[in-house]
């Protein structure tokens, strides 16, 4: 490929003559014009759109910072960023920090690694990039984006708690409430939860999506139908029998994952979920369309919580303002995915 001063060379012309012709602007003779731009094909010259928009500081490119791409959430997320930029002609400059990978989740709740994060940040403000979206595995309050970046930033899938950084989360609560609502509409009253480790943002909400559900719909909330989960699929597993022996009809797992633990405790006692008993999860996980029956689930709206952190970086440097007096929160709805695993309450045993 070749560069622009080996392409005037073989022209025969000055380098900003050559510059001139490719950006439509010299008064250069037809047959020099025609030289040029035949030469420029002949060679395989192609323009530094790089060094043009550092001169002109607008590289049309956001930077990307991933806490991990193994993690299941982080993938969908950032293809909604890319959609949206793409749409508008942008790029993105992808970082994976690998933080999954090398503490596990006891990273969650450290900012020992709060100082990787701002070196990456700084690296990509020297690559000239306009705006920084921070993608975080699991929904917490991270705040490792300095409050004095001269470029806009926004949070994905986590909390900032800043009033100049806003923060795009899923909407638990509702999601909680639609699938504990499905259950209920199909005659459940006993339900049971299994639920993830208590210090998550997303138990917590879920917790309270299930609880609106039960209130709005006149049935007791019984403490004793909660049962402390972890998110894995072993817990899921070890609960079920407690739950059974409590006399519940449905269980609400809030993720899929432990809701397979369930379908394989059910299967050892000769129970079959969507006749017997009834399993709902969070999260529609792939495996989840696979458990037989199938998991009635809450799709995460992963792929709109990017799209929306990349709109809300254009508003931005557009000039809209998302600044406030409080913590600036935006939180994207979930939808309800209704299969087989829920029976009608007077078709079970």
């Amino acid at each position: 490929m070749a560069t622009i001063k080996e392409l005037a060379k073989a022209c025969g012309v000055s380098i900003a003559t050559v510059s001139n012709i490719l950006n439509g602007k010299a008064r250069a003779s037809e047959a020099t014009k025609e030289l040029v731009l035949n030469m420029a094909k002949e060679m395989d010259y192609m323009p530094n759109y790089v060094a043009k928009n550092l001169k002109m500081k607008n590289t049309r490119s956001i930077g990307v910072i991933a806490e991990d791409m193994t993690i299941f959430s982080i993938p969908d997320i950032i293809d909604g960023i890319t959609k949206n930029c793409e749409e508008v002609d942008y790029q993105i400059l992808l970082t994976n920090l690998r933080l999954f990978k090398k503490y596990n989740d006891t990273y969650y709740n450290r900012v020992d690694y709060f100082p990787i994060v701002r070196e990456e940040i700084r690296k990509l403000m020297y690559k000239q990039v306009e705006g920084i979206i921070y993608v975080a595995a699991h929904e917490r309050v991270i705040k490792c984006i300095p409050e004095n970046l001269p470029i806009p930033a926004v949070m994905a899938y986590g909390y900032t708690k800043s009033s100049k950084i806003p923060s795009v989360v899923v909407d638990d609560v509702h999601g909680a409430y639609e699938i504990v609502c499905h259950v209920i509409e199909k005659g459940h009253e006993k339900i049971g939860v299994i639920t993830g480790k208590t210090d998550s943002l997303h138990m917590q909400a879920r917790m309270l999506g299930y609880q609106k559900a039960l209130y709005e719909n006149n049935l007791y909330f019984n403490p004793q139908w909660i049962r402390e989960g972890d998110w894995t699929r072993e817990t899921g597993y070890k609960q079920t029998d407690d739950l059974l022996n409590l006399g519940v009809t449905a269980i609400f797992c809030m993720n899929d994952i432990m809701a397979g633990g369930v379908y394989d405790r059910l299967d050892e006692l000769g129970l079959i979920v969507g006749r017997d008993i009834s399993v709902v999860g969070f999260d529609n996980r792939e495996l989840s369309s696979y458990y037989k029956p199938p998991l009635s689930t809450i799709n995460l709206p992963l792929h709109d919580i990017g799209y929306r952190s990349s709109e809300i970086i254009m508003e931005m440097l557009n000039g809209v303002k998302h600044e406030q007096d409080k913590e600036l929160i935006y939180q994207v709805g979930c939808k309800k995915l209704i299969r087989k695993s829920v029976a009608t309450i007077n078709k079970l045993k």
